[in-house]
């Protein structure tokens, strides 16, 4: 089913300024004649007519002329306001300035009392709100109905999530997000912030368990800790075919954590260094057998001694252990012949 607000449209609005002087002027013009009003009917006794219709007109006009100042709306650099008029989206206001509208045009944006609320909770993360927090808190979502056009930051919380091989591991991410179309971000779902966030969490769950975590058996394959670029650029295209009808834009996913579960880490850590050991001792072999090799062509090369295949096998073997061991050999004299 095609969503409604799909597009957004300009709000149609005049310069604040000149309306502001104009409403003042009128206050004061009312104020005026409630005055005049009240010393002619003084000084008539209360028989002039047109006194009482102008002293009415007066008091009427300074009793609803704070009306008209409710259309006046500021917009503030990369703000925008989403106005709706008895329920009707009417348009936004995107280009910063002092504007009119409607005096009864409101402006939405859902995501405020849950950005409150939550910048709340995490400045004060071991106690409860008291009443003066809780009052703070809706003083700031009554004052904040504009919506942001900034790039900003979605830090979620680290997931578990089993990679490829079933690996536990733990993950996080940061996304860089930005809104691009308020009507999409404001009415085609309830709360964009809380939308986006449940969708990332989603995204990376899916995206996580495309790849193993490390050490795959294709050399060519990816992984989450080897191919973070890759990883990054496939977890933000499936955030963003994810959160379009939003109206969000995705500038940038990255991991910022990853690490292998606690209840594995222990074990992994064993099991890379065994992998490390055997790379090591890999090594020390080659380098081993090379030295061997070097040193039986350079005794026979200069005739210092002639070795029999009995010999050189038991050559080969003293020098192995002298190279490969762990700690240093202990020389044996031997007086004797070999036989």
């Amino acid at each position: 089913m095609e969503t409604k607000y799909t597009q957004e449209i300009p709000q149609k609005a005049k310069p604040g300024l000149p309306r502001l002087i104009q409403f003042i002027l009128l206050l004061v013009l009312a104020l005026v004649l409630v005055i005049a009003a009240g010393i002619t009917l003084e000084n008539t006794e209360g028989k002039s007519i047109p006194a009482i219709i102008l002293l009415i007109v007066g008091i009427l006009y300074l009793v609803v002329g704070w009306v008209p100042f409710m259309g006046l709306k500021i917009v503030k650099p990369q703000e925008a306001l989403v106005l709706t008029l008895f329920g009707k989206y009417t348009g936004t206001l995107r280009n910063e300035g002092f504007y009119f509208v409607h005096p009864f045009s409101s402006a939405i944006n859902p995501a405020a009392p849950s950005a409150t609320l939550a910048a709340t909770q995490e400045d004060q993360p071991t106690h409860a709100m008291t009443g003066k927090d809780n009052a703070a808190a809706m003083l700031a979502v009554i004052s904040k109905k504009r919506i942001s056009l900034k790039a900003m930051t979605l830090n979620n919380n680290k997931q578990k999530i089993n990679d490829k091989l079933g690996n536990p591991v733990e993950i996080g991410i940061v996304v860089i997000w930005r809104v691009v179309n308020t009507a999409m971000a404001v009415f085609n779902v309830d709360n964009y912030i809380t939308f986006l966030s449940i969708q990332c969490d989603s995204a990376l769950r899916n995206i996580a368990r495309l790849y193993p975590y490390d050490l795959a058996e294709d050399d060519d394959e990816m992984t989450l800790r080897g191919s973070s670029q890759e990883v990054a650029k496939k977890l933000k295209e499936e955030i963003q075919s994810r959160v379009s009808n939003a109206g969000l834009d995705i500038m940038e996913a990255r991991i910022t954590h990853l690490a292998y579960a606690p209840e594995i880490a222990a074990a992994m850590l064993q099991r890379q260094q065994a992998s490390a050991i055997i790379d090591a001792r890999k090594m020390i072999v080659d380098g081993a057998v090379g030295m061997v090799e070097m040193a039986l062509e350079k005794l026979s090369e200069r005739e210092i001694v002639a070795l029999d295949e009995e010999r050189k096998a038991a050559m080969v073997s003293n020098l192995l252990v002298v190279l490969c061991g762990n700690k240093d050999a202990q020389p044996v004299v031997n007086s004797g012949t070999l036989y």
